[in-house]
């Protein structure tokens, strides 16, 4: 009967170990290592949530105001400085990114719910500012930040979205890559972008790669279907997960959407 034991502690041991250490399996927060490859007229830039926490990034200010702006909301490790330093973004638009909470200077631990509350605010900090236009206020997701990008399309008046490998939720893809799981059951982080979509009647550019093992294009189409606005669907040829952002097509097709 020993073996019986030893299987019935394994079963257990597995879903105890996913609920427990789902946190360092969702996100991985990146320290600011450096700054010195922003441009020289980056600005820091910092919100306090409505908890308290204080949330630490930077803002791109456009060559001439009042600008349109993009809000980015960057992958689930990723140090958004690297990509505001992006030489390819259009001059004429400010960008403005926060790190998430846990993530470079930010204070706090990252959870669903506060991301997405987190991003909310920085569209109203934003949209208050002088220098911007807030009639034309777009956000920029990225993998897990799509989700973010998502909410806050459909709960703010945003003019566009750009979604780079988005997905339809996060319990989906988790149980395609842990099919021996009720992921849906354990999952604390709700992160469902499919489920705000169809309030999005906002212009939608979707991204995605081919090759991408990490969020299939499937779970991308899901979310692409779900939303309500006029929306273009591009694949990058040869591209995966990690390399999408790096290719001419990716940019080009970015520009010539915010313009």
């Amino acid at each position: 009967m020993m073996w019986l034991a030893v299987a019935a502690a394994i079963v257990l041991a597995v879903p105890a170990a996913f609920w427990l250490g789902q946190d360092r399996l969702i996100f991985f927060p990146q320290p600011v290592l450096s700054t010195a490859h922003l441009p020289a007229h980056a600005r820091p830039l910092t919100m306090r949530a409505a908890d308290g926490t204080m949330l630490h990034g930077w803002i791109v200010p456009a060559a001439s105001t009042p600008a349109p702006a993009v809000l980015y909301f960057g992958g689930n490790g990723e140090e958004v400085s690297w990509t505001l330093a992006e030489k390819r973004w259009p001059r004429d638009v400010t960008v403005v990114s926060l790190n998430y909470r846990g993530y470079g200077a930010s204070e706090g631990k990252p959870t669903a719910l506060h991301l997405q509350s987190d991003g909310l605010a920085l569209f109203d900090l934003v949209a208050a500012r002088d220098d911007v236009d807030r009639a034309r206020i777009a956000v920029f997701g990225r993998s897990l930040g799509t989700a973010v990008a998502t909410h806050v399309a459909a709960n703010r008046p945003v003019g566009r979205a750009i979604l780079v490998s988005p997905y339809d939720s996060l319990a989906s893809v988790g149980q395609g890559h842990y099919p021996f799981l009720p992921v849906s059951l354990m999952l604390r982080h709700r992160f469902a972008p499919v489920a705000d979509a169809p309030r999005c009647g906002m212009p939608l550019l979707a991204i995605v790669a081919p090759r991408d093992s990490i969020i299939p294009v499937a779970h991308s189409r899901l979310l692409y279907d779900a939303w309500a606005g006029p929306k273009q669907w591009l694949e990058v040829p040869g591209a995966d997960h990690n390399s999408l952002g790096a290719s001419p097509e990716f940019w080009t097709a970015a520009t010539q959407f915010l313009r």
